[in-house]
């Protein structure tokens, strides 16, 4: 059975120079799982999922051009786009991510050239190089690491070539290396689990941090919301144990496998994505604990994590909404034809509780 599409049309402002409002057609990506890939690679919507631009910054930060960047104005429809993808499309986000950029693509007639780093950096720096060989005009890079693009950002600069990153940003200079990074304020969602897991345990007890991988500004940023709301709002939850689980299932379970003997008396779990989050369930699982025995608050949004709050394994789930195209492809667009973009993007997440999850499910993806 063919997904239902539902299109819908939010008019956002972006984040440009004060006064300037863009309106954008947002499509949501797919509500699907890691369980059901192979549909969610060719899909484009489900539900009221569209990515939306936070208002509350709207018109306030830095912004670009490109007589500032040092390029030309281009029509995006006569344009090769290239698009890096880092991770393997095991990972839902990364096959909602990915479906989302495709689809914009191809609604608006514009050549896209693609590459999947497979979760090796070196990959994906020479990955971005062929996209350049290849005659792409301007760049969508999901950066699996925030430092070591200068390879790509001198071969990008020679030619002039506008760079926007989305999900994760690099350590570069807006407006010089890249134009623009478009993705959620991990701080904020750091915090809005604290405030989660603080609910759930009642501000008591140990908690665990499974973190994200190291080398990128999402583990660095969702860890320190985290703990800076639990120091602030519940001293009486103490942070027993940090381990990164490479924001993989496996590594996830395994972690906590290892977790569950060494502190038996865990009272939560915080996994920075829903991945080890879910590896978390199956390790507490294989260890005969009850739903509910132990807290887990994850980060992202897929369809599985949100039946986890439906079964009662899972607590809350913050969302990191993957569907960037719409807002990618807006964003070069008016950025080519000459308008002011926003350096910093931010997206308004919504999230997942036991209050929702059951009838917002097929908002997950």
């Amino acid at each position: 059975m063919k997904p239902t599409v539902i299109l819908r049309r939010t008019s956002v402002r972006t984040l440009l120079a004060t006064g300037l409002v863009t309106s954008l057609t947002l499509v949501s990506g797919c509500a699907k799982s890691e369980d059901d890939s192979d549909k969610a690679k060719n899909s484009t919507s489900q539900g009221d999922s569209g990515q939306v631009v936070a208002s509350p910054s709207a018109g306030s930060g830095p912004t670009c051009t490109i007589d500032a960047y040092g390029g030309k104005k281009i029509d995006l429809k006569s344009a090769t786009v290239g698009f890096s993808q880092s991770e393997k499309e095991a990972n839902p986000f990364r096959i909602a991510e990915t479906a989302s950029i495709k689809a914009e693509a191809q609604k608006r007639g514009v050549k896209l050239l693609t590459s999947n780093a497979q979760s090796q950096f070196s990959k994906q720096i020479s990955d971005v190089q062929d996209l350049i060989a290849k005659g792409a005009d301007l760049l969508v890079i999901a950066p699996l690491n925030s430092d070591g693009w200068e390879p790509v950002l001198r071969s990008a600069s020679a030619k002039h070539i506008p760079i926007v990153t989305i999900d994760r940003k690099i350590n570069a200079t807006a407006c010089k290396d890249y134009v623009s990074f478009i993705g959620s304020d991990f701080v904020e969602q750091g915090k809005r689990a604290a405030d989660r897991m603080i609910e759930a345990t009642g501000g008591k007890g140990e908690i665990a941090i499974l973190l994200g991988a190291a080398g990128n500004n999402v583990t660095t940023e969702r860890t320190k919301g985290f703990e800076d709301r639990v120091k602030e709002k519940a001293p009486g939850l103490k942070i027993v144990f940090k381990q990164t689980g490479e924001f993989a299932r496996e590594k996830g379970q395994s972690v906590t496998e290892n977790l569950i003997q060494s502190k038996p008396g865990i009272t939560g779990i915080y996994a920075e994505n829903d991945e080890m989050g879910l590896g978390a369930v199956n390790a507490l699982k294989g260890a005969g604990k009850k739903p509910g025995t132990v807290k887990i608050v994850t980060i992202d949004g897929t369809r599985n994590a949100v039946q986890g709050i439906v079964d009662g394994w899972i607590n809350g789930v913050i969302e990191s909404n993957p569907r960037f195209g719409p807002l990618a492809f807006q964003t070069l667009d008016s950025f080519t034809q000459g308008d002011k973009v926003a350096q910093d993007i931010v997206i308004k997440d919504s999230a997942y509780t036991t209050d929702n999850a059951k009838s917002d499910i097929g908002k997950a993806y």
